[in-house]
């Protein structure tokens, strides 16, 4: 990728900390500026060598930006692109990092300017902790980045978000907004909704005798509640689908347990077990390898 000038991240938390780090490590910018709404936490940013400086003035941040990043909550991220696509220069790359495409996609596509500079991006990486005390700039190292162009997302523009989600150590794949939506509600929003399940399903004093099992079952029920609420309302049609598929599992184990079915239990675990060697092992990305340009104008 070529050297870029100002990148800007719009929401300094771990992925965007993290985005900030990576590019400082890797010298892709001439400068990080972070933008957000607390100023303790930007300079605690900048101290952590996460931005180069900080602002709470969006438009300011973002006045000669060839990147801007927004990684604000889901609920968030259509309208700062149409405030970044307002202030920035025309030439301006804007992309994000929200964990659910449509609703977002469809919102910043009503307004041409907006339309004219994003490219949705999702990097699958991060963890239940937040904030840019826990940022890490080997983060996107090997992990995958889904873009969500559309017909209406310019080529370069998908082009450059490429490159850049690369320079970061992504594996980039392409998928429609509507497909990845579907896809993380089954392999991420459900995982965590079923990890919160389970985490309140044991009595407090229960606790003191879980082991492993709870502890890595329940892993991700720590994330921040207001960034998940906002995921689950989000990306509510998929994963309610998500989890009438979980219910049917569900109910096929509870009818076994009852009629104590032997074989039927042992074939239950066993397609669980068989689908978890073939994760060990490594599968292909949906959509990994596609043309860049393959869905856009």
């Amino acid at each position: 990728m070529e050297p870029l000038g100002p990148v800007a991240i719009i929401g300094v938390g771990l992925i965007g900390g993290s985005i900030g780090l990576a590019v400082r490590a890797r010298g892709l910018a001439s400068e990080v500026i972070g933008v957000g709404r607390d100023p303790f936490a930007l300079d605690q940013a900048a101290r952590l060598g996460a931005i180069d400086r900080g602002t709470t003035d969006l438009s300011a941040g973002v006045a000669d930006a060839d990147v801007v990043v927004v990684c604000t909550p889901v609920s968030r991220v259509a309208e700062d692109v149409g405030r970044v696509a307002e202030s920035a220069p025309s030439r301006v790359l804007v992309t994000d990092a929200g964990s659910s495409k449509r609703h977002i996609t469809e919102a910043v596509e009503r307004h041409p300017r907006s339309a004219a500079v994003f490219v949705g991006a999702h990097p699958l990486a991060g963890s239940e902790r937040r904030g840019v005390l826990h940022a890490r700039a080997d983060l996107f190292d090997g992990r995958v980045c889904v873009l969500t162009p559309t017909p209406r997302t310019r080529l370069e523009r998908t082009h450059r978000a490429l490159a850049f989600w690369t320079a970061l150590g992504c594996r980039v794949v392409e998928l429609r907004p509507s497909e990845h939506d579907e896809i993380m509600a089954y392999t991420s929003h459900l995982p965590h909704a079923l990890a919160g399940a389970l985490a309140s399903s044991v009595p407090v004093e229960w606790l003191p005798l879980v082991a492993g099992a709870y502890r890595d079952g329940t892993r991700v029920a720590a994330a921040d509640s207001g960034l998940w609420t906002a995921i689950f309302r989000d990306n509510r049609g998929p994963l309610l689908k998500a989890m009438s598929t979980l219910q049917e599992r569900l109910d096929a184990f509870k009818y076994a347990l009852m009629t104590d079915d032997e074989e039927a239990i042992h074939s239950w675990w066993e397609q669980a077990q068989c689908r978890r060697h073939v994760f060990d092992a490594g599968v292909d990305t949906p959509g990994e390898g596609r043309d860049p340009g393959a869905q856009s104008a």
